[in-house]
């Protein structure tokens, strides 16, 4: 596991060639996000991580990561543990919190963060860092209360969307309006679509355009991620016509 490079690929791309896909693109290999839930614990709390996952050639995915360790700080090292195919996190004790401070240099009562290396092998063969696997980071915050933010007020075409993995059907070549509610200020908002061509992805309210050249059918996916560490998403089937 110390040979796995984590890397954060918060709005990165690992390309399959010497091409990169724009990054509102569903359809290219790599982890899209890391979700820790919740984001913060309290001693004796716990902590489930799971990802949601891009192919060029599958539907999108969400699952746990196949690989996971902490990378900092060390003396936590045995907080991260795996528990029927998921990776769990399991807030120490207060003493041990103190201790982590301490080594981290952090103020008497700060949350610590615990910093997870997450990595998952690919169905067939992928550029990665070793051929086999891509890799990310995902801070756990200790000590504190949080949880992951809710997508409200979430709109496409000005219809509610309806729930995960329902199935949306937009007109062809007219701007879809695309909302959620968020402060992008504050916030982090990503819109990707694997059908038509997205504007404005990294706002909260968006639009989609379906031309005659581009596909017609694919996934359209939302993440939202907060101040706090939190992480959410939704995920469509999604088709012109």
């Amino acid at each position: 596991m110390r040979a796995l490079v984590m890397t954060a690929l918060v709005g990165t791309l690992v390309a399959c060639n010497a091409d990169l896909d724009e990054p509102w693109q569903l359809a290219h290999d790599r982890i899209i996000a890391v979700r820790a839930t919740p984001p913060r614990i309290m001693p004796g709390e716990q902590s489930t991580l799971d990802l949601l996952l891009g192919y060029e050639e599958l539907p999108i995915a969400q699952r746990g990561p196949d690989l996971a360790q902490v990378v900092m700080p060390e003396s936590l090292e045995d907080t991260l543990a795996p528990d029927g195919g998921q990776w769990i996190v399991t807030a120490p004790d207060e003493a041990r919190l103190a201790a982590a401070r301490l080594e981290l240099g952090l103020e008497p009562g700060a949350p610590v963060p615990l910093t997870i290396g997450v990595a998952v092998t690919w169905p067939y063969e992928v550029a990665s860092v070793d051929g086999r696997t891509f890799g990310a980071t995902k801070t756990v915050w200790l000590g504190d209360t949080a949880q992951n933010p809710e997508l409200v007020g979430m709109l496409v075409n000005g219809d509610a969307p309806g729930d995960h993995g329902s199935e949306l059907v937009v007109p062809k070549e007219e701007k879809v309006p695309l909302f959620v509610e968020a402060d992008d200020t504050v916030d982090i908002v990503n819109w990707l679509t694997s059908c038509g061509e997205m504007h404005d992805f990294d706002l909260h309210s968006a639009y989609l355009k379906v031309l005659p050249d581009q596909p017609q059918d694919g996934e359209l996916a939302v993440v939202k991620r907060d101040a706090q560490g939190g992480v959410s998403w939704r995920v469509w089937s999604i088709r012109s016509e």
